[in-house]
């Protein structure tokens, strides 16, 4: 009713153990206190009724015990709490450079090495629901798929669309790195992050790596590396005169352009060789880079005494006005 959520001063409700004993102290002295007389029968009173007056004989104890109740509550301090909470959440843009080169079709990874991308990196982003998130393809050119955005449904409908061989064939990592570099150049984030996925050799492409990492360190933009490809051979699916058959080509992944990567710019080179590894390397990046959420809550505190105590002050002023009033007696 009065929207009570904590009291100031609890201890004061031991005072209603009171109440019991006042009571019983009651019921004791009134029994004492009435004067008996001795009858043959009680037939000479039965057109005797009863008066109102007699009725309300204890209403002045109770009226008492009322004030006596209202008045412990008063005290115990009754308080309604108002709380208000600032949340600042200071998100990190992040754009994934994936490499969508043929070779991304190998089937050392489940379904393959991009199907397999696609599904860890769209876990990984609905894992980061304050940050915004941009998606950067390339092969032998490099283009943005997604800008920076906190729509992250429209960002997995774009990632959805991502296939091997849907641009020019090759791999451009330096453009591809410098692309997602323009995308957060401009960024006013806390922190900024690159995470660049590839299988090959850079073999194509108008910029080249060292130059776009250069660039990435330049604006304070940290990249993290992936390797993906497991050791020795992967089956690659080729179309033959009798469909598509798997050769095992040799997997070459420029480790040591990758790390120089990582290390000019504050970030990290990991190896992925299978779908779990995979799936660890996006979970520990994800670890590494959490955004900051900062909450101030205030909290206000409003006394609501006074109601109880104003009925209390009531209920006695009409106890003693009926005492000495109505139910006054006269010598």
């Amino acid at each position: 009713m009065f929207g009570i959520d904590t009291w100031r001063n609890p201890d004061y409700f031991y005072l209603f153990l009171l109440i019991p004993v006042l009571i019983a102290w009651y019921i004791y002295r009134f029994r004492k206190s009435t004067p008996e007389m001795v009858f043959s029968g009680l037939k000479p009173f039965e057109e005797v009724s009863t008066t109102f007056k007699t009725r309300l004989l204890h209403s002045l104890f109770v009226l008492r015990m009322l004030a006596l109740s209202l008045l412990i509550i008063a005290l115990a301090g009754p308080q309604r709490i108002s709380s208000k909470s600032n949340i600042n959440i200071e998100g990190i843009d992040i754009v994934i450079a994936l490499d969508v080169s043929g070779s991304m079709r190998a089937r050392d990874f489940q379904p393959d090495r991009i199907g397999a991308a696609k599904r860890i990196a769209t876990r990984f982003i609905d894992g980061r629901p304050n940050d915004r998130i941009g998606l950067v393809i390339f092969s032998g050119v490099a283009f943005t798929q997604a800008p920076l955005t906190l729509d992250h449904n429209v960002l997995k409908s774009l990632l959805r669309q991502v296939h091997s061989g849907m641009i020019q064939d090759g791999t451009a990592i330096g453009d591809g790195l410098a692309t997602a570099v323009s995308r957060l150049k401009n960024s006013k984030a806390r922190s900024k992050v690159i995470i660049l996925l590839t299988d090959g050799m850079n073999n194509a492409g108008a910029i080249d790596p060292e130059t776009a990492a250069a660039l990435a360190k330049m604006y304070g933009i940290r990249v993290y590396t992936i390797g993906i490809g497991t050791y020795g051979y992967a089956p690659y699916p080729v179309q033959t005169p009798y469909g598509i058959q798997m050769q095992q080509m040799k997997v070459q992944i420029d480790e040591g352009l990758l790390r120089d990567i990582a290390k000019e710019t504050g970030g990290k080179y990991f190896r992925a060789n299978n779908n779990h590894k995979l799936a660890e390397i996006f979970k520990e990046i994800d670890r590494l880079e959490k955004t900051k959420i900062n909450i101030k809550q205030y909290r206000r505190k409003y006394e609501l005494y006074f109601p109880f105590a104003l009925a209390a002050l009531l209920a006695f002023v009409l106890e003693v006005s009926l005492r000495y009033l109505y139910f006054r007696r006269l010598p």
